[in-house]
Order: C-alpha cells, then sequence, then structure tokens
C-alpha cells in the first residue's frame, strides 16, 4: 500500500509540474503576443522611412512620362521659373508645359476652369477652390483636390515718390473701396489715388477681395489692368498709385516702393528686410523680402499656395500628385523658398 501510495504521489506531482510547465510556457506565448501588438502599433504610430518626406527631387517615385500641360496663377511665375527647370533635368522624361488661355486673362480662376475642361493636366492656384467648382468637377464625373506647397505674401506698392511709408488694412480696404480717395486723407501729398487691380480671374484678386474688401467688389475707382508688369509701369508712371501683388513679383521691382502694412497705425510690419532701399540705388541693389514675418504670421496678409489635383485615377492625376510630391520634398522646398515665398516642409 505504502509504495501505491508513493506511485500516486509521484503522477499527481509529475502532473502538476507539468502543469505548471505548461502554464509558463503558455504566458511566455501571451507576452510575446503582446509584444507583437505593441510593436505593430509603434510601427503604425512612426511611419517607416520609406513613409518619410523625400529629401531631393530625384528620389520620388510614380512620376510619369510624357507632356503635361499645366497653368494658372501668375503668383505662381517665380516657383515655375526657379523650379521646372530642376525637375526637368531631374525627370527628363515628365515634360511640363505651362499654357495659358488664348482668350482668358491668366490666373488661378482661368487656370481651374482650364482643369475642369481637360485643358491641362493640374493648376496652380494662389485661392482654395470654391464649393461650386468642386460640384462641377464631380457633374464631369471627377473629383478635384487642393493640396498646398508653399505660404505667400501679398504686397502693398506705391509710387516712389509718393512719402506713405504704410497703411494699416482698414485704410487699404476703404481705398479699393472708393472711401478714401486722396492719400492726403491717410497722411500722404495732396493727389488723388488711383488703384489699380488685376481682373477677377485672378487669384490674388479674389483672395483679396473676400478677406480684405469682406466679399465686397471693387470700387468704381478701381482701374483694371491685365498684367502685374503693366501695372507696376502704372503705377511708376503715376504719383497718386497703388497696386497689390504677390510679394516675390514686386518687392525687388524698381520703379515702386513696397510700403509697410498692419492692423494699427503703430504697427505697420514692411514687407521688405529694412532699411528701405531707395528707388534711384535700383538695379545695384534691391529690397529683399522679409520672410521671417511672413513667417512668423506678424505680416497680416498672407495665403497659401495650392496645386489643384485632377482625381480621375488616370495619368493627369499621377502627374499632379507627382509634381506635388516633387514640390513638397526637401530640395523642392529650398527653391520654394530661394523663389521668396515660405516653406510649409522642413
Amino acid at each position: 500500500m505504502k509504495k501505491q501510495k508513493e506511485a500516486k504521489m509521484l503522477i499527481v506531482s509529475l502532473i502538476m509540474t507539468l502543469g505548471f510547465i505548461g502554464a509558463c510556457i503558455w504566458g511566455l506565448t501571451q507576452i510575446q503576443g503582446f509584444a507583437k501588438i505593441f510593436s505593430s502599433s509603434a510601427s503604425q504610430d512612426s511611419p517607416p522611412d520609406s513613409q518619410s518626406p523625400a529629401q531631393t527631387l530625384a528620389q520620388i517615385s510614380n512620376v510619369p512620362a510624357g507632356l503635361f500641360s499645366h497653368g494658372g496663377s501668375t503668383s505662381w511665375v517665380p516657383i515655375r521659373e526657379s523650379i521646372d527647370s530642376k525637375v526637368q533635368t531631374v525627370w527628363p522624361q515628365f515634360k511640363l508645359r505651362y499654357i495659358q488661355h488664348p482668350t482668358q486673362p491668366p490666373g488661378s480662376t482661368t487656370g481651374i476652369t482650364m482643369l475642369l475642361n481637360d485643358q491641362l493636366a493640374f493648376s496652380e492656384s494662389s485661392r482654395p477652390l470654391k464649393a461650386k467648382e468642386y460640384e462641377q468637377a464631380r457633374q464631369k464625373g471627377f473629383e478635384i483636390k487642393e493640396v498646398p506647397i508653399a505660404i505667400d505674401a501679398i504686397a502693398i506698392t506705391t509710387n516712389p515718390q509718393n512719402n506713405i511709408q504704410g497703411l494699416t488694412v482698414i485704410q487699404l480696404r476703404d481705398i479699393y473701396l472708393g472711401k478714401i480717395i486722396n492719400w492726403k486723407e491717410v497722411g500722404g501729398p495732396d493727389v488723388k489715388i488711383t488703384p489699380y487691380s488685376r481682373s477677377a480671374a485672378s487669384g490674388t484678386v479674389d483672395f483679396f477681395t473676400e478677406n480684405i474688401l469682406g466679399a465686397r467688389e471693387l470700387g468704381a475707382n478701381v482701374e483694371i489692368v491685365e498684367t502685374t508688369t503693366s501695372a507696376i509701369g502704372k503705377v511708376a508712371n503715376n504719383l497718386g498709385g497703388i497696386y497689390f501683388a504677390s510679394a516675390p513679383e514686386v518687392v525687388g521691382q524698381c520703379g515702386i516702393k513696397p510700403i509697410a502694412i498692419g492692423f494699427q497705425p503703430d504697427q505697420l510690419i514692411p514687407p521688405y528686410q529694412e532699411p528701405l532701399v531707395p528707388a534711384e540705388d535700383c538695379p545695384n541693389r534691391r529690397n529683399t523680402l522679409n520672410q521671417a514675418v511672413f513667417q512668423s504670421g506678424e505680416y497680416p496678409i498672407t495665403r497659401k499656395l495650392f496645386v489643384i489635383v485632377k482625381k480621375n485615377g488616370q495619368i493627369d492625376q499621377q502627374a499632379g500628385e507627382a509634381y506635388v510630391n516633387l514640390l513638397l520634398t526637401r530640395q523642392g522646398q529650398d527653391l520654394i523658398e530661394q523663389a521668396g515665398y515660405t516653406r510649409i516642409q522642413y
């Protein structure tokens, strides 16, 4: 009997030992399983290196081959001039062709309309898309999207002989609504004000009327010009002239004077780096952009620049997305900054 009891105890002990070992193995398996779950979660929260923003234009993938027409915002001219040639050098098969509408003035609205009418593979805009444009795209069987690639500032310019140093946003608004008609009303000379503006096809004008004029129309006193180049010439030859445009287009120009803008008379912020370069020193010296105040938000009139991409699942979408990805590389953003705009990627 004693041997039978010992045998039973041995069997029970063995079973308990095996059970304990099995429990330990199960526990370790669960711990490893949880570790895998946490590891998976961590990898989802931290994108792999392959998804990190590319450093150079050459690192972008899915750049299509073909000839792709694009166009739109004239505020984009410095970007196109500084980047497109670099893109062509790195990706010679990705051929870019800038085109304008044969009869309509160039601008963001014209470019978006051309995109909707299948005249462009993608377009550039200095204003956000409107609800009616999204709807027009849907009616044509595709979607469109806006992708921001930089921050731009709008600069106000006058004749260099005008002693005005700056305006408040409210004074600027009232000038373009026709409520202030003489420079002496805002501390300048006794000269009639002649405000110049491009047409409503311009994204800059659309932004200005929406955000500065409170969605009201330009005053009857505003003279419409076709291009910024023609406006610069008019302001240079008219003591009473005033004009607004993308800062990189006008701040460094000879023959006109950029002025400070602010929300309060004692808080005027210049779009140029002080001191102001006198007109007589140009072109030997030129005013340079005050990018620090654009970046910080101190300067009161800034907006985003967008690439408008057609989402149709075809090569036009691939071309638009490739162009966006190229502009958002470290190299692309460096070039955007060199062109006078504020980068949004670092």
